[in-house]
């Protein structure tokens, strides 16, 4: 029994070592080793980083409050095989991480102490969520208008078959729901190719000026249809790096929107969208500015997010896809740029795609 006291007195020795400070301090992700009488004997600068009430030789319990992780290193240390539990925190922002809970242990067997490896799953359950909200939201969108289209082909090849002014009508609302998916498709289309190429940064000189004066020219006969007066400043040529394509795409999407959902007629000054471009130090900016109704605060922080709307039933109606901003934020990610959105009720909005300039 003396000589295994000692055996043993000697491995805890060891484990909490410099040596062990140093073989834990070289692991990429927060480690922890965790002695027989459950205080801290070594951990990382990131598991240090991680739980800022962690100290060396007090309890582990004092830092990490989790049930599921404490019981998974007493079922470690009773039975020498490695486990693994989930903790999460909520406070200051939501992560999840997945504990590993592995034996240290002497050569008959005996487990004098364990080693944490926290793994962080917070971004990848987020992706999986996203994927799965995506592909829920995608099959609600076509399914709406693809059971739009059935029914009317069934009314078409039944009661409406010989009826020409209830066809006429039927194939005309048709149209529009085809109109409608194939919008879909390709805003789908592009946000997937623009995912597909978003590390790859481009690197050509585009004239940011010059793609918002071509984006204004293509949607000044649908703004005059709705009333809207497209007022541009950007004569002077602001040279940033991206590829043109896209950036004429971005302006597409933000002035587009401003003409549809930002007008108010009855308002000063509600009846007109201004469209600018600036330059700063680092950067070129476009700036589309509506006079509308403004967005509610609430909604800001999620308008970029895939599906989402403000008044669905406003955006659907203007034939809106709801991937508009996606593909804005996007596209400007890949540029290493961004967009900002400022906006007050009953004062319109304020949407700015920054994008670096060109280095000669």
């Amino acid at each position: 029994m003396g000589a295994r006291d000692s055996r043993h007195r000697e491995l805890d020795a060891q484990i909490r070592s410099a040596f062990a400070s140093k073989l834990v301090g070289a692991m990429p992700e927060p480690a922890i080793i965790v002695g027989a009488d459950d205080r801290a004997a070594a951990a990382n600068k990131p598991a240090l980083a991680l739980l800022p009430a962690l100290r060396i030789g007090e309890p582990l319990v004092l830092a990490l409050r989790s049930p599921d992780v404490i019981d998974a290193i007493r079922a470690v240390t009773a039975t020498g095989e490695a486990e693994t539990a989930l903790w999460s925190e909520r406070v200051p922002i939501e992560r999840l991480f997945e504990v590993c809970v592995a034996p240290l242990a002497t050569d008959a067997g005996a487990v004098v102490a364990t080693l944490l490896t926290l793994r962080d799953l917070t971004e990848s359950r987020r992706v999986e969520r996203m994927r799965a909200d995506f592909i829920a939201n995608a099959s609600h969108e076509l399914r709406t208008p693809l059971a739009s289209l059935l029914g009317f082909i069934e009314t078409l090849q039944g009661s409406a078959h010989a009826d020409a002014k209830a066809r006429d009508k039927f194939l005309a609302i048709m149209r529009e729901q085809g109109r409608r998916m194939a919008r879909l498709i390709d805003d789908l289309l592009s946000l997937s190719r623009i995912e597909q190429k978003q590390h790859v940064r481009p690197e050509a000189a585009v004239d940011l000026s010059q793609a918002a004066r071509h984006v204004v020219d293509t949607l000044a006969p649908m703004a005059r249809e709705m009333g809207v007066e497209i007022k541009s400043s950007a004569e002077l040529p602001v040279v940033v790096t991206g590829d043109r394509d896209e950036l004429v795409r971005v302006a597409e999407n933000l002035i587009e929107n401003a003409i549809k959902y930002g007008a108010r007629p009855e308002a000063a000054g509600g009846d007109r969208v201004e469209v600018s471009v600036v330059k700063t130090a680092k950067d070129g900016a476009l700036v589309v500015r509506d006079f509308g109704r403004g967005i509610p605060p609430e909604h800001l922080p999620r308008l970029t997010e895939r599906f989402y709307r403000v008044d669905a039933g406003q955006s659907r109606a203007k034939n809106g896809t709801g991937l508009g901003l996606a593909i804005v934020k996007h596209i400007l990610a890949r540029h290493r740029g961004r967009l900002t959105i400022v906006s007050r009720p009953d004062q319109g909005s304020t949407f700015t795609a920054i994008v670096p300039l060109h280095e000669r």
